[in-house]
């Protein structure tokens, strides 16, 4: 396996002429950057500062220093599967077999029964495949996070919800089995962001209905007034949650933020028009969504 573009190795620089003595000199004087020790990278690439594409190259620095039949997994083949999940600091392997483990040197090492299906490759790397990927963060992650990973899995077509019902059933009998049973019946690809994911999980905490994501809002006479972000129809309610790209991703070519939001005004104007409430939240309500809760139930009182 080759190092990604850019990255070099202290063998490959040694190579090419360069002593040991000259890479600690370089690194001195900020003219190459330090990946882990042994890969270092140009210190203006932009990867060193997006955590995801930072972490992709840690891996890919790692993996060749690991013993054979050590497979990428948790948090870190989330990363590398594109998932939204909190950046580890060490790289996570799985290595089959039964018991044990260990952390050291920038590397997680889990030992656990790993079958051959639960195995794929990308970009050179083997790591566990999204199901299994989903099935340990579900096990190792607070409850939120790993909803947020399965959302975004189930939305970007990672796999397929029988995929993962398949790899659940896998887990029966298993330590975190409950867990993850629990995450992937939550599971919901309809979910179109972290914010809407992690406003699921604040609504089922706070004993809310369930809403439905991402509902049409019909027009009397057919057709769809707007979609949103989650309805209650039967409570006359839909709830939109504010998040920090939201109006980036309602921009049309040649539309300014500010025709975003008037453009929004008149969409929720349209929508209480229609007889139903409308209930907004932003991130900062998701650390303390109980004041959030309070509006929507007083709401839902009044349809």
């Amino acid at each position: 396996m080759m190092p990604p573009d850019g990255m070099r190795t202290r063998s490959q620089l040694l190579a090419a002429g360069h002593t040991d003595a000259e890479l600690k000199a370089l690194r001195r004087a900020g003219a190459v950057a330090l990946v882990r020790r042994g890969a270092y990278v140009d210190p203006h690439d932009e990867r060193l500062v997006d955590p995801a594409a930072r972490h992709r190259l840690l891996v890919h620095a790692t993996v060749p220093r690991t013993a054979a039949g050590s497979v990428v997994s948790h948090a870190s083949a989330a990363v590398l599967h594109g998932l939204p999940v909190e950046v580890p600091e060490h790289v996570h392997l799985t290595r089959h077999g039964s018991g044990g483990g260990r952390i050291a040197h920038r590397v997680h090492l889990h030992v656990t029964a790993l079958g051959a299906d639960e195995v794929v490759v990308r970009d050179g790397i083997a790591l566990t495949s999204p199901a299994r990927t989903l099935v340990d963060l579900a096990r190792s992650l607070p409850f939120s996070d790993a909803v947020v990973a399965a959302d975004s899995a189930l939305a970007d077509a990672l796999l397929g919800r029988g995929e993962l019902d398949l790899a659940v059933a896998g887990t029966d009998g298993r330590r975190g089995g409950p867990a993850v049973r629990r995450v992937a019946a939550f599971a919901d690809g309809r979910a179109e962001s972290v914010a809407e994911s992690l406003s699921r999980v604040a609504l089922l905490r706070c004993g809310l209905p369930a809403p439905v994501p991402q509902w049409p809002d019909p027009m009397p006479g057919g057709g769809v007034l707007a979609r949103v972000d989650f309805g209650w129809p039967e409570l006359r309610t839909v709830g939109e949650v504010d998040g920090r790209v939201k109006y980036g991703r309602l921009l049309r070519p040649g539309q300014s933020a500010g025709d975003a939001v008037y453009a929004e005004k008149l969409r929720e104007d349209a929508i209480r028009a229609q007889g139903f409430a409308v209930v907004r939240w932003t991130w900062a309500d998701l650390a303390d969504f109980e004041r959030v809760a309070r509006r929507l139930r007083a709401t839902f009182r009044q349809a």
